[in-house]
C-alpha cells in the first residue's frame, strides 16, 4: 500500500496484511490517527533514547585505559 500525500508526493510503501496490523497498533499505542503523525510520535519518542546511549557509549570510551596510539600510523 502505497500512501500519497496531497501533492502527490509518494511517502511509504506498507504492505498489505501484516505492516497494516503493525501500523494499527502503534496507532493505538502511540494514540495517534494518521500515519504521519504516527511516525512523528514514534520518532519523537525514539530519538532521545538513541542519544542516551550515544552519550553513555562516550562516556564509557572515555574512560577507558587505552595505549598510546600516537605513532600507529607513522
Amino acid at each position: 500500500m502505497t500512501h500519497i500525500d496531497r501533492r502527490g508526493n509518494r511517502l511509504v510503501d506498507l504492505p498489505q496484511g501484516y505492516t497494516q496490523r503493525a501500523l494499527a497498533a502503534a496507532r493505538a499505542e502511540l494514540g495517534t490517527k494518521t500515519l504521519k503523525d504516527t511516525v512523528n510520535e514514534a520518532l519523537r519518542r525514539v530519538a532521545p533514547n538513541r542519544q542516551h546511549r550515544v552519550a553513555r557509549a562516550f562516556d564509557t570510551l572515555s574512560k577507558a585505559k587505552l595505549r598510546d596510539r600516537s605513532e600507529a600510523w607513522r
